[in-house]
């Protein structure tokens, strides 16, 4: 990790390509097809994959340096990009602990493919511990899958959906069931991508019309409900770090672009620049003391999946509670931020207030406020007693 250098992969001319766009497709709704073209080319797609498997064989935490590095040009485009990388770090996940099962996701990557995220459901708080997805078996191990799943990133451009749905007929059910299904007839993407940030993710609504995964991509048959399984561990795990590096990383922007106005803004009645106002350079070292907090946390915990670290029973409690603390503290930094642009920034043409509404999107993900507290409650005080 030492020898790590950010801009092999993500060079500063490619993100300045990358911002240059992020506002056109804001504003037009539009999915960030040369973004992902782009970022396909340098081998973006693979990062996560074993160099002996063709990918770049970057570590967990190095990728979350690049996720906030492409947040701070184009949130929705990391985002989105997110969503493909859990995937392929799920499979690294299973692949430095001798789990097999994801080969196909890490090899798939390395050919171009792009897999999607297909587990959240409406009105489903269970989220990786149950779904209203029907999983029917067939009689070649494969699964049938009817339901519908909500804030599918990368909609238009997928080649394989990652999901999970629960078997209610076998003679062990009810078990939880994580494959991986083909776009086809038997899948229907909506049209219904209309937000107020976030725009460029195109996160639509996907139904499940018997949409089959072949034995060969059914990848783990558990239990309901909590669940050490490792395809458990490796999406909270994975899912939470990048989300938690997506958010800081427009934390990141936000403070820039504050540092900048206050740099350009002058007072009338001083003359002298916002830089040189007290209430100003307290506010913006208020964002940077909230800033500099979170890096080196979502940092720690990477290296601790990197290393297989052993955090027992505590680790959902420090998954959820970074990504809560990342939430929290982006719109906290792009609000204040937000303070110091002034007026200009409310106009919708300044990047600001792009980003003062693609920061709100984090609340919507999992863990939610409430989970990461009962989740944090529960580790430290024990379950609630019947």
């Amino acid at each position: 990790m030492t020898d790590f250098d950010p801009t092999v992969f993500l060079p500063d001319e490619l993100l300045e390509r990358i911002r240059e766009r992020a506002p056109l497709h804001d504003r037009d709704n539009t999915f960030p097809q040369q973004d992902l073209d782009e970022l396909r080319a340098t081998g973006y797609l693979s990062i996560l994959v074993p160099a002996e498997r063709g990918g770049a064989g970057l570590s967990l935490a190095d990728a979350a340096i690049l996720q906030q590095r492409l947040a701070g040009a184009a949130p929705a485009t990391a985002l989105a990009i997110n969503m493909h990388l859990v995937w392929t770090g799920v499979a690294k996940v299973f692949s430095d602990r001798g789990v097999p099962g994801l080969e196909f996701v890490q090899d798939g990557a390395v050919a171009g493919e792009v897999f999607a995220f297909g587990i959240s459901e409406g009105g489903n708080d269970l989220v990786l511990f149950g779904s209203d997805t029907e999983a029917v078996p067939d009689a070649d191990g494969g699964y049938a899958f009817t339901g519908t799943k909500i804030f599918t990133s990368l909609a238009p451009v997928w080649t394989r959906l990652g999901l999970h749905g629960l078997d209610t007929t076998s003679a062990d059910a009810p078990k939880l069931v994580f494959a991986f299904v083909e776009r086809t007839d038997a899948v229907t993407t909506g049209d219904d991508w209309d937000t107020l940030g976030m725009r460029a993710t195109q996160s639509r609504t996907t139904r499940l019309d018997g949409a089959l995964a072949d034995a060969a991509h059914v990848v783990r048959r558990i239990d309901p409900g909590p669940n050490p399984d490792p395809i458990v561990f490796g999406i909270f795990s994975v899912f939470e770090i990048l989300l938690a590096s997506v958010y800081t990383g427009i934390a990141r922007r936000a403070l820039e672009l504050a540092v900048l106005s206050a740099g350009k803004r002058r007072s009338k009645k001083t003359g002298a620049a916002y830089s040189q106002d007290p209430d100003i350079r307290w506010r913006i070292a208020d964002m940077a003391l909230a800033y500099d907090a979170l890096p080196p946390q979502i940092a720690a915990l990477a290296r601790d999946v990197d290393e297989r670290v052993d955090n027992g029973a505590r680790w959902f409690s420090l998954l959820s509670g970074v990504k809560h603390r990342a939430i929290t503290m982006a719109k906290q930094v792009v609000d204040e931020a937000m303070l110091v642009g002034g007026g200009g920034s409310y106009f919708s043409a300044n990047e600001l207030s792009r980003l003062y509404r693609d920061v709100l999107a984090g609340a919507f993900h999992p863990s939610d406020p409430e989970s990461a507290h009962a989740t944090a409650a529960g580790f430290w005080l024990g379950p609630i007693a019947d």
